[in-house]
């Protein structure tokens, strides 16, 4: 298996699939490392849960692979004592108990029964082990698919959507559950639509639209995108303005100056060390220079927003 200590990594490399004449993922490549948590984000329709079932050879690609260290999944020697994962929260016969549904699982996987007692210990759902299924709120139900997925003791943890539905203190939960995950070295994948319910959870993330990658990297590489532009005050402010748009700084042009009001301008595309040297070469005076940052989720929407987007 590759992946540093042991860890397993999950590779996407050129992954493509048609339905039709329908494009849902489109020649996209990643890398899931152990160690960390990844988050898998888009808008609804941007083709995560296609990429995810492909993983898993749920779906057979147009074009491309996805292996999990180095291998495809049909190809694994024992895939679930290798993947776990949590496609959906309806798969439970509603008249068993949490308990015999995770028996039913592991006579199927060839696991020792006494795995029952220990996920249901790990995920803390002794409380409602015992109840029939039909009952079970949202929270219940992503804790017993965890369990679920977890009987195999999967070092790859695949999870689609796992804080739809959950309170603040269930999302609270899954937030260091999923840390305690990947610092066992485990390689955790968690797709969701809304970043605001996972940035604090995730490591590293995976940003499609459209089915194609728009970004990648650590959550701090995000957060260094979330400077949006800078507010300038100063006195000299029009003819300011007019040399930035005019001229670059090192190569880097200003993307847009705007004029809020009398002495006032608001520039993108330059950083604040920028915009002063270039006001001193030009003997401009600058009074001040304001930072004006977004939120991760605001970039997360200025990356995805798409009005063509179409559902999955």
């Amino acid at each position: 298996m590759s992946g540093d200590g042991g860890g397993v990594r999950v590779e996407v490399r050129d992954l493509t699939k048609r339905f039709g004449s329908v494009t849902a993922v489109n020649g996209l490549s990643f890398t899931v490392e152990p160690g960390v948590v990844t988050g898998f984000l888009g808008p609804n329709g941007a083709g995560k849960t296609t990429t995810m079932r492909m993983i898993l050879g749920l779906v057979t690609p147009t074009s491309g692979t996805a292996t999990i260290g180095g291998r495809p999944y049909a190809d694994l020697p024992h895939p679930s004592r290798t993947v776990g994962a949590v496609l959906d929260s309806s798969s439970f016969h509603p008249g068993h108990v949490a308990r015999d549904h995770l028996a039913v699982y592991c006579r199927m996987g060839g696991y020792p029964l006494d795995r029952v007692d220990e996920v249901i210990h790990q995920l803390g759902i002794g409380e409602f082990a015992d109840r029939r299924t039909r009952g079970f709120s949202t929270g219940m139900r992503q804790r017993l698919n965890l369990a679920t997925a977890l009987l195999g003791d999967a070092r790859v943890l695949l999870l689609d959507e796992p804080s739809n539905g959950l309170d603040p203190e269930g999302i609270a939960w899954l937030r260091s559950f999923l840390k305690g995950l990947a610092d066992q070295g485990r390689t955790v994948l968690v797709s969701s639509h809304v970043l605001s319910e996972v940035e604090q959870v995730v490591d590293e993330v995976v940003v499609v639209r459209r089915g194609e990658l728009v970004a990648s990297g650590t959550m701090a590489e995000l957060s260094s995108a979330a400077t949006a532009a800078v507010v300038v005050r100063s006195p000299d402010d029009e003819r300011l303005a007019e040399t930035l748009r005019a001229e670059s700084v090192q190569g880097t042009r200003a993307t847009s100056v705007e004029r809020l009001e009398a002495g006032t301008i608001r520039v993108e595309g330059l950083t604040t060390a920028q915009i002063a040297d270039l006001a001193a070469d030009h003997r401009l005076r600058v009074h001040e220079l304001t930072p004006e940052r977004s939120t991760l989720e605001q970039v997360f929407l200025r990356l995805t927003s798409d009005p063509r987007e179409s559902v999955r």
